[in-house]
Order: C-alpha cells, then sequence, then structure tokens
C-alpha cells in the first residue's frame, strides 16, 4: 500500500507495526494525508502541524476524507465508521485518532 511513498514512510510503518512508535504514526499519518489532499488544494512545500484543519486549510471534501478513511482502514486493517471520523478535524486529531483505534486492535487481537 505504500509502494509509491518515498522509503522513509515504508520504514516508520515498520516500526510503527513493530514498537508502536508515535513519530512513525505521525511520519506515516503526514504522508498519507500529503497525498490525499485534493490536486486542487495542493500547494508545494505545505507543512502539516497539529493544528492544520483537512476541510478549512487543505480543502479536503467529504469525497477525499472518504479517501482517506478507506485508505486507513486498509492499511491500519482497522473499521472507521462515518460518526468517528466526522469527529476529526485536524491533523493533530488524526494522529490521535489513528494511535486510538490502532491501541484498540491490539487490544483485540492479544
Amino acid at each position: 500500500m505504500l509502494r509509491h511513498f518515498p522509503r522513509e514512510v515504508g520504514e516508520a510503518f515498520e516500526r510503527l507495526r513493530t514498537t508502536g512508535d508515535a513519530a512513525a504514526l505521525e511520519r506515516v499519518v503526514h504522508a498519507v494525508v500529503q497525498d490525499h489532499i485534493p490536486v486542487q488544494n495542493r500547494t508545494p512545500g505545505i507543512v502539516l502541524t497539529p493544528s492544520t484543519d483537512l476541510i478549512d486549510h487543505l480543502g479536503f471534501d467529504s469525497i477525499a476524507i472518504s479517501e482517506l478513511v478507506f485508505f486507513f482502514e486498509d492499511l491500519f486493517q482497522v473499521s472507521i465508521s462515518n460518526d468517528e471520523i466526522l469527529r476529526v478535524r485536524t491533523v493533530g486529531q488524526l494522529c490521535a485518532f489513528v494511535s486510538e483505534k490502532l491501541a484498540a486492535a491490539r487490544k483485540t487481537a492479544g
């Protein structure tokens, strides 16, 4: 799933899977968000911060958010409901949300 991403993103994903490293999680989430920014809103060199708003700053619409959700569901093997994702507004909230989803998945798996 991460083949078209830079090597560092794949390495961060592996660190996240093996150690739960929070910095690795942030790297992966940021890369996926940047990859899913709607084309008309892409700005070269955009820097994502925890307060970057997915809708107001990056122009995510319902279709782009759905694509982001599908990607995260496939990548992390989790299920994300519409009600859950509607509460996520910023990149920081998205990182926290994904972290919570992964923690819950680890609890049920082991």
